[in-house]
């Protein structure tokens, strides 16, 4: 008698995702001769056992996923026909299958030539991060640019004296400047620095070798006229040989002595320095600062070899005063304080001693204080007008200077500030109208026309 249990399997529900089986390939012996479910089990209707509770996915409730794939499809008895596959056990998986190489072996090449870019890219972060760690290091060198530009400078007035020579202030000048461009940290400013001094420095130079050859003119060299109204403005007496009368004492200087020595050298120093602190704060300033000392210094050349005349200590020495001193050489003298000769101008060669009229040392003082005095403070005028004074008693009392030359200087002076600074402002004015009229024709080419002054508020 046939058992109740091995009826025929009805056709699997298609509609229904059932999970794929495995085929048993060998009679379990805990199961019964029928191929029915054992005791402790459920029949399930797809041909499996329920351990309790049937799980989504066909396993048993405990969450054992070895008794859903273990489940076995019971053999067929006779007279019937075996069950189709379902739907689910012959479904293709839908997880993304491995690349593989394709036969002529394009991804293989692709992905070789990835990984060699990015191992290019590896090694090219590497070097710039090595060379950002050096340069981060290197940046603490540009700390010893100043203290390496002052011992070099120490050396050289240890060796040499201390230079007053404009070529070679010019050349310690220049050494400042490329010190300070160093120390913050611009790394081509020293290439802005040469671009703006060395044609600075070479005018300079040549305004020297020029009033070398100027004490060589075939006009007589004059003294009287200078002498008379020197004679005339002190009340019938030289200046310089009353100041020295009441003041000196040769071979004892005093502490004015030294003073009008300090004074005298900020010849060499004062305008470079004010040049220099302008090329780094206002370069607009700079130029236009540089342009008048250049106009009076060669307007002064060119009247060097117009009128050679003598100074009041070559005067003296020719006869025509009392004898006097030159304080500033004889301080210097006694003081053991060595003067550096010039690099370029080969020591004393190119020396001018009838480039007198105008004084030049006090010129540039006075365009100094003409300068700085429309936007100067009070404290800042009050040095403004002392230093142009300090250096006139300067030039009398140490005999380099009669006061007509002074006030020549002085003259000189004003007429490149004012005449001179006139030009410029009308051509600054004229760069400044075709600069307003390219825009304007600039804004009309665009189609951007702005209103005239006014339209907004009458149109409302």
């Amino acid at each position: 008698m046939t058992s109740p249990l091995h009826l025929v399997r009805p056709a699997a529900d298609t509609s229904r995702s059932a999970p794929a089986r495995l085929p048993s390939t060998a009679p379990d012996p805990s199961d019964s001769e029928s191929g029915g479910a054992g005791p402790d089990e459920t029949p399930d209707p797809d041909g499996g056992a329920l351990d309790g509770h049937r799980s989504p996915d066909g396993g048993s409730a405990n969450g054992s996923s070895a008794s859903g794939a273990a489940r076995r499809t019971a053999p067929p008895t006779a007279g019937t026909t075996p069950t189709a596959p379902t739907a689910a056990a012959t479904a293709p998986s839908t997880s993304t299958p491995p690349t593989t190489a394709a036969p002529n072996g394009s991804t293989g090449v692709s992905g070789r030539r990835q990984e060699s870019s990015d191992g290019l890219r590896g090694r090219l972060a590497g070097a710039w991060d090595a060379l950002a760690g050096i340069r981060h290091r290197a940046r603490y060198l540009r700390l010893l640019a100043w203290p390496l530009y002052f011992f070099a400078l120490w050396r050289y007035i240890a060796d040499n004296g201390l230079p007053y020579q404009n070529d070679v202030v010019f050349c310690w000048l220049i050494g400042a400047l490329i010190a300070a461009t160093v120390q913050s940290g611009h790394r081509f400013g020293w290439l802005r620095v040469l671009r703006d001094w060395l044609p600075v420095m070479f005018a300079v130079y040549v305004y020297s070798l020029l009033r070398g050859y100027g004490a060589h003119t075939p006009w007589p060299v004059r003294w009287r006229p200078q002498l008379e109204i020197d004679k005339v403005l002190g009340f019938g007496q030289v200046w310089t040989v009353r100041l020295q009368h009441w003041l000196y004492t040769p071979g004892h200087p005093h502490w004015y002595d030294y003073l009008c020595t300090t004074v005298y050298m900020s010849h060499f120093f004062a305008i470079f320095i004010v040049l220099a602190a302008l090329w780094k704060r206002r370069h607009d300033r700079f130029t236009r600062l540089l342009a008048f000392y250049l106009a009076l210094t060669f307007a002064g050349f060119a009247t060097y070899i117009l009128y050679p005349a003598d100074p009041p200590w070559l005067t003296a020495q020719n006869g025509h005063l009392p004898d006097l001193t030159r304080v500033v050489s004889d301080v210097l003298t006694q003081s053991g304080m060595p003067r550096a000769g010039s690099i370029f101008e080969n020591g004393s060669q190119f020396d001018n001693d009838v480039a007198a009229m105008p004084s030049l040392h006090a010129a540039y003082p006075m365009l100094l204080a003409l300068f700085f005095w429309p936007t100067a403070g009070r404290k800042l005028r009050v040095l403004l007008a002392a230093y142009p004074l300090a250096m006139a008693f300067t030039l009398v009392y140490g005999a380099e200077h009669f006061v007509i030359d002074v006030l020549m200087g002085w003259l000189y002076a004003a007429a490149v500030y004012y005449g001179l600074g006139r030009v410029l402002d009308r051509r600054a004015a004229k760069r400044a109208a075709a600069r307003a009229e390219r825009d304007r024709e600039r804004q009309q080419a665009l189609g951007a026309t702005p209103e005239p002054a006014g339209a907004t508020a009458m149109t409302a």
